[in-house]
């Protein structure tokens, strides 16, 4: 625990706090991993830590903003810091570059520059990029930083978590790359990121096959899904236009080729986001976010795990800095969960003194807590807030309007994690809420706000067709929910169950669940093994085995000629049902 936010990451064992006091250790740093490690600690400390212990009413992250898919945040904090950062591992070539930013000169550089311009820099390199940052800060800050910086190398990053105090104050991103000698250092401030979102929205539409060239209504009607998907693959929700121009300005240095990192705080999620390139370039840019988190007070195992090993930034308040790196998947449209863009790859939180990693403890993904909360808010017994439908914020549930509300959120936060998660767990969820939505004594309140309620039981009927179609695409894959290989008997055994149910269970409508399962009982039917096998041979030809086999195919290709039939009525009659409501 810390006793002051002065005192973070003083005993780390690679960077010591000292290099901003004595200068007698400069920091050299040449790789993106090396730079991400010493910005992790620098950022934490003076971005973080630094505003939790000055502001009493500090809003710490709940964990479940941390959690895909991202929600939008309802208020913006502006008296803490927010900031966007680029980093390139290599030097500036200013005239090339693709983004606008004033740009500062190391010492070293002097020499060079001078000798291949016509145009040499000033003779006092550390005076002109003192007036270059004096030029942008605001009136206030202007006679301090001068005063403190006038006779200092300002581009050095032995300077820069002092710096940080005056760069937060500037509205633009910071710019690092690599010396003559390959060290990193700050290059560049008011840097503009370019960020063409039309043209990405597009391209990408089309490439994932959800628009099409010309196809205005079919534009109009997948334009969010696919806005959504995009900004979630950079790890942010649809906000503000510094995260969207630092998501895509790293997806554009991505295609480019170059190893980079892209860092970015807002003011309103509190949270550092990290895009920084994968080791293997094929791969989207890995994504992170760092944030002071309070750990749930039922989860007791993690609290006295991390209390033993001193992980706590405020033990009474039970704070601790987390990170989060996130999994990026590919669209596919045959998946159930295919509006999943991440997934928690690994959770970690950071010593306060030594910036030791722990990775022991499921802060965020626990499903214990998250079931408890399930129960909290159909009691009415959940203190805390959630936006409705992006745009409502709605505190407690002490009415059975706002406990509609946040079970309606609930759902759609947590709907891939519950679609994926243990028969055993789901049985719970099921018991929970069918004692809440079905029971007799809640009929007539729910008849008053019969839309809602019909929201929340859309959404919940979802999950249940899609946890059965998610158990179709295991079966597909030759093997059950827990992974064990299946014969092609029970395979086809069970698909015809789980369809037979599926069929009575569409009262609630999901084309796209309809579809996949088509799709799926398609390929399993069209398994040239199986045809070969089991199909083309006479009944006489085959064994006992090969003949039931045989039969649950015959009952396999019934149940997905009902599903097409189903699907093609329901496109004949959804435009009358459009011209009615």
């Amino acid at each position: 625990m810390l006793a002051s936010w002065e005192d973070a990451f003083s005993e780390a064992p690679d960077f010591s706090w000292r290099y901003s006091l004595d200068g007698q250790n400069p920091v050299q740093i040449q790789t993106i991993a090396h730079l991400k490690l010493f910005l992790d600690f620098v950022h934490a400390k003076h971005c973080l830590i630094k505003p939790y212990f000055e502001h009493a009413d500090y809003p710490l992250v709940e964990s479940r903003e941390l959690l895909p898919s991202f929600d939008a945040d309802p208020f913006e904090y502006a008296h803490l810091p927010g900031f966007s950062l680029v980093a390139l591992q290599r030097p500036l070539d200013y005239f090339q570059e693709i983004f606008q930013f004033d740009v500062l000169h190391s010492i070293l550089e002097q020499t060079t520059a001078a000798q291949g311009s016509a145009c040499p820099l000033e003779s006092n390199v550390l005076q002109r990029n003192v007036q270059m940052l004096l030029n942008r800060l605001p009136k206030k800050l202007q006679e301090p930083f001068k005063q403190a910086y006038q006779h200092t190398d300002i581009t050095d990053l032995e300077n820069y978590p002092n710096l940080l105090d005056y760069l937060l104050d500037l509205d633009r991103a910071q710019v690092m790359a690599t010396d003559a000698y390959g060290n990193f250092s700050l290059h560049g401030v008011y840097a503009s990121f370019p960020s063409d979102l039309d043209s990405e929205i597009k391209r990408f539409g089309l490439r994932i096959g959800k628009f099409r060239p010309g196809d205005n209504l079919r534009y109009e009607l997948y334009r969010p899904f696919v806005y959504q998907f995009l900004m979630e693959l950079y790890g942010f929700p649809i906000v503000s236009e510094r995260r969207t121009s630092s998501a895509l300005f790293a997806r554009r240095l991505h295609k480019l080729g170059e190893t980079f990192l892209v860092r970015v705080l807002g003011q309103s999620d509190r949270t550092l986001t990290t895009l920084y390139s994968h080791p293997t370039a094929k791969f989207y840019p890995r994504v992170e976010k760092l944030a002071l988190v309070r750990v749930d007070k039922d989860q007791e195992e993690a609290i006295e795990l991390l209390s033993r090993g001193g992980y706590f930034v405020d033990e009474a308040r039970r704070v601790v800095l987390l990170r989060v790196r996130y999994r990026q998947h590919k669209y596919n449209p045959d998946n159930v969960r295919q509006d999943r863009a991440l997934s928690v790859e690994l959770q970690e939180v950071l010593h306060p003194l030594t910036g030791q990693s722990f990775s022991q403890c499921n802060i965020i993904k626990d499903t214990t807590t998250m079931f408890l909360r399930l129960n909290d808010i159909v009691r009415g017994e959940y203190e805390g807030r959630i936006i409705y439908k992006r745009h409502e914020v709605v505190e407690n549930t002490d009415t059975d309007e706002k406990r509609l509300k946040f079970l309606y959120a609930w759902l759609s936060k947590h709907q891939r994690r519950i679609i994926a998660y243990s028969d055993e767990f789901f049985a719970k969820v099921v018991q929970v809420l069918d004692n809440y939505l079905l029971n007799p004594d809640n009929y007539d309140v729910f008849q008053s706000m019969f839309e809602l309620y019909h929201e929340v039981w859309s959404r919940y009927s979802y999950i249940q067709q899609a946890r059965k179609v998610r158990n179709l695409e295991d079966l597909d894959e030759g093997q059950d929910r827990k992974g064990k290989p299946l014969p092609y008997l029970d395979r086809f055994r069970e698909a015809v169950s789980l369809l037979h149910d599926l069929k009575f269970e569409i009262v609630n409508y999901f084309d796209e669940l309809v579809l996949t399962a088509i799709r799926i009982g398609e390929r399993m039917v069209t398994d040239r093994y199986v045809i070969k096998q089991y199909i083309e041979p006479r009944d006489d030809e085959l064994t006992e085995y090969g003949r039931q086999v045989k039969h649950q195919y015959g009952r396999l290709v019934s149940l997905i000629d009902e599903f097409k039939a189903i699907r093609k009525s329901r496109k004949e009659i959804q435009p009358a049902l459009e011209e009615v409501g």
